[in-house]
């Protein structure tokens, strides 16, 4: 009898070990793969499903065409590594204590990879990296969220930063799902002049008209559309390695940037060409009717939450965004009424805050008697080389003066409807007053419930706003906004 009941408890155990193993292998087929495709300084309007006239991203099209175009994603800010510590932390700048560029992400904070690692995802890292100082050698806290890192310009990924994408997931484990952190070098400056995966003239390119039209700001243009449209094809050949191993239906693509194209008056600014991020994802499974057009407002600390939820993970309790899963099925409805953003440092001092709506930017400055001349690299291209000289020779109009003005406004109104550019600043305007304190009110509450603070002793200029030389403060942090208050633990 004894024999009995010992064979029925080794059955017994066996049945429900087969059982729990097939249920978790029947729940690791339903969670979705994920795969983030991160652009380096691309704004929304320079891919093709965007209605960009001339920069070709077909791979992108594809990708739209059978998935979900947002047109109202936003970054928490136009600043390379505190945009990317703030998509992985699902916070704002502010609170992930790592808010200027190339500051280190203390080790308190939490990032979202990490927690599907050690829910049974495998994850890996290819490419940029510029989740603190360096861009091309992962470090820091972040890096224990993957099982591998690697494949920067320096580690065998090439000017694209793109080359090991395929590598990485024709090598990853097949038994597990998996998270891809994919990220390009395209479009940063400095230009791959060897990059001819798709050519450009510089008669076909749009000017701005913050930029002066002249053939080096068209050249300038010219290696800008390059380096997007070779994002584009790396794009491709990830799609491509996916539908190969059959698992393109149930992988969740990402594809977005981590701040506005490299030209004036873009990355680093406020207004929608720094601040607006191309977002479009792809999900046969998951999707409900692909070739959606999603106009709701989301922000891209609503990342971390929607991607755990859809892996079936339990958010941290420190991520300030929320899951808009819902507009997978229903992308028509209205998820956010407003997303906020900020400017700190990033190369030059520095301290914006902004509110977005559907219709109106609010933007409040806290430096208005400094230039808004926006990040060195960009400067000292050749389109900021063009202001340059047209500022030394009174050649430019009162739209591209503006940026170096040592007066500038304390805060900024536009009608985006009416002012896709926003050009004309609406907070004089006596009929837009009441809309006006309606958003100030609204981004200073975000501001206190942040726990955001505006230092005396911010970090200043690192180089000269006139000829881009390093000053002798070069290296030199001040008190970082939000750590007064301790915002980082908040």
């Amino acid at each position: 009898m004894q024999n009995l009941y010992r064979i029925l408890g080794v059955s017994l155990w066996c049945a429900l070990f087969f059982t729990g193993a097939l249920a978790q292998k029947r729940d690791e087929k339903s969670r979705p793969n994920v795969v983030v495709l991160i652009a380096d300084d691309v704004s929304m309007a320079d891919f093709g499903c965007y209605g960009h006239p001339v920069i070709k991203t077909p791979n992108i099209d594809k990708l739209a065409n059978s998935g979900i175009k947002f047109t109202n994603a936003f970054l928490t800010t136009s600043s390379c590594s505190p945009s990317r510590t703030s998509i992985m932390t699902g916070r704002y700048p502010h609170n992930t204590g790592a808010c200027e560029l190339h500051a280190k992400l203390p080790e308190n904070q939490i990032v979202f990879p990490l927690l599907l690692k050690q829910a049974g995802y495998y994850t890996a890292q290819a490419g940029k990296w510029h989740i603190g100082a360096s861009s091309g050698k992962p470090t820091g806290v972040a890096v224990n969220a993957f099982h591998r890192v690697g494949g920067s310009s320096a580690d065998g990924g090439g000017s694209s930063g793109a080359k090991k994408w395929v590598t990485y997931l024709s090598e990853r484990p097949k038994d597990k799902p998996f998270f891809m952190w994919f990220a390009a070098h395209d479009a940063h400056r400095g230009w791959d002049r060897n990059n001819n995966i798709v050519k450009y003239s510089p008669e076909e390119v749009i000017v701005a008209p913050y930029w002066v039209d002249d053939l080096s700001t068209r050249k300038d243009l010219v290696a800008y559309y390059k380096e997007v449209s070779r994002f584009d094809f790396y794009v491709g050949e990830v799609v491509a390695e996916l539908k190969r191993q059959g698992v393109l239906d149930n992988t969740l693509i990402v594809v977005m940037a981590d701040n506005g194209r490299p030209f004036p008056r873009d990355k680093t600014r406020m207004y929608d060409s720094g601040i607006k991020t191309p977002f479009v994802i792809h999900w046969p499974d998951g999707i409900k009717e692909g070739g959606a057009t999603c106009n709701s407002l989301i922000s891209v600390i609503d990342i971390a939450s929607t991607v755990l939820e859809l892996a079936k993970v339990k958010p941290s309790v420190s991520f300030q965004g929320r899951s808009f899963a819902q507009l997978m099925s229903n992308p028509n409805q209205k998820f956010r009424e407003y997303v906020y953003a900020e400017h700190n440092w990033h190369d030059y001092e520095a301290y914006e805050r902004m509110i977005r709506s559907e219709q109106f930017l609010y933007i409040e400055n806290g430096r208005p008697n400094l230039s808004q001349i926006g990040a060195k690299d960009v400067m000292s291209g050749a389109s900021g080389r063009s202001l340059m000289h047209g500022t030394q020779n009174g050649t430019l109009n009162r739209i591209q003066k503006k940026m170096f003005d040592e007066s500038q406004s304390e805060s900024e109104l536009y009608d985006c409807r009416a002012d896709s550019l926003q050009l004309d600043n609406l907070s004089q305007n006596r009929l837009y007053t009441k809309e006006k304190n309606r958003l100030r009110k609204k981004l200073h509450r975000w501001m206190k419930q942040t726990n955001d603070s505006k230092p005396a002793n911010i970090t200043g200029d690192w180089y000269s706003r006139k000829d881009f030389s390093s000053l002798k403060s070069k290296g030199k942090r001040g008190v970082m906004p939000g750590s007064e208050k301790e915002a980082s633990i908040f």
